[in-house]
């Protein structure tokens, strides 16, 4: 029986690390054979006490650690203990997934009371890495702990998200992503199969030296395994990015173009943009230069309103002339980080988010605090 329960929270802890690779096994284990993917996370094997037997539970001490990359390069553009706070962060939102795995489910676990306990290394294992060690007791079989954060994935028709620090297929030694994992439970992923079009991925440096895919503004591009899934004639379309390169030429983070019409979210003389057409009237929204990481939101509705907000600024709200209410935005694939089929964003891009509706005011607020407290961008 101890051993069904430990692997069925294995399997969790497993599948809610989606930052890089994982290992169940021993500190001297780490990178044996140069291949890792980083972020690591190595789950020790656990003491396990069965206090009171009748009831079903069983008490789990676990010892997991976490470690990334910490060369010579990096010290130069980022601190330690930035590098340290992400690693963090990242450990802190897996464990938060974990816990709500076991929220009104057959098997229940939580936390026992006071029973973490974080530790900072340096210069460990066979590479430059910096690690946390986090210990905690965990009781499974009874319902306790209730998490309190927001996740995308709280939210009804998500349909897309996108996350450069999850989900990608990558070549270690050149960095080039062949394949970005949609993490909505939705398949819609999106892919790139010619090398010299892929786009990079890179670990740190980002928005609060968070992960990024890099699109060098050339010929990289991803477009989706899928058609658009956006079907309601109405969506809510997050983005973390920025533009690298400046230019008045409208450039594109997410882009859905099918007849004439034309979705596009990303960039437009330099600044944030979100545009959408029907070949008859636009609606458009340019923000600040787009030199800088930014949070825009926008939605749009069966009305022709689109709504866009940046960061945690005011909204601004306007018509498409002409609209039909019969449009879905589902008849082709929608690509990343390309438009008009030959106009290549040189952009970072940190996260896509998509639902098939527009979102409650609230609703916005809480994936916008999701993002500001990752990113932190105000």
């Amino acid at each position: 029986m101890a051993i069904t329960r430990l692997t069925d929270i294995i399997t969790v802890f497993d599948s809610k690390w989606t930052y890089g690779d994982v290992k169940f096994g021993y500190d001297g284990e780490v990178n044996q054979d140069h291949d890792t993917q980083y972020p690591l996370m190595l789950v020790t094997p656990p003491e396990s006490i069965i206090p009171v037997i009748y009831d079903g539970r069983e008490e789990y001490s676990f010892e997991i650690n976490f470690y990334n990359l910490y060369s010579q390069a990096a010290q130069s553009v980022v601190t330690l203990q930035k590098r340290w706070d992400n690693l963090q962060d990242l450990s802190n939102e897996w464990l938060d997934m974990v816990l709500k795995n076991y929220q009104d489910v057959t098997v229940e676990a939580y936390l026992n009371d006071e029973s973490i306990e974080i530790e900072r290394i340096k210069d460990t294992q066979n590479d430059k890495l910096v690690q946390i060690k986090l210990v905690f007791t965990m009781s499974a079989f009874t319902k306790c702990f209730r998490p309190v954060s927001n996740y995308p994935s709280d939210f009804s028709d998500l349909v897309v998200w996108l996350r450069a620090d999850s989900g990608a297929t990558f070549d270690i030694p050149t960095k080039r992503v062949s394949a970005w994992a949609d993490g909505s439970g939705n398949s819609n992923d999106v892919a790139q199969a010619t090398k010299a079009n892929q786009p990079l991925r890179n670990g740190y440096d980002g928005a609060n030296d968070k992960a990024y895919i890099s699109f060098d503004g050339t010929n990289d591009s991803m477009l989706s395994n899928n058609n658009c899934p956006i079907s309601n004639n109405s969506f809510t379309i997050f983005t973390v990015a920025k533009q690298n390169t400046a230019s008045a030429q409208r450039y594109s983070v997410f882009n859905y173009e099918s007849g004439s019409i034309e979705l596009n979210i990303g960039f437009n003389d330099n600044k944030h943009s979100s545009y959408i057409t029907n070949g008859i009237g636009l609606s458009f929204y340019d923000s600040v230069v787009s030199s800088e990481y930014a949070i825009l939101a926008t939605s749009f509705n069966s009305t022709g309103r689109l709504t866009t907000s940046m960061n945690q600024g005011g909204n601004s709200s306007s018509v498409v002339a002409g609209w039909d209410e019969t449009i879905t935005f589902k008849s082709s694939p929608f690509n990343i980080a390309l438009r008009d089929t030959n106009v290549f964003s040189d952009t970072n891009i940190e996260e896509i988010i998509v639902y098939n509706r527009e979102l409650s005011s609230s609703e916005k607020q809480d994936v916008k605090g999701y993002l500001n407290l990752k990113y932190k961008i105000y």
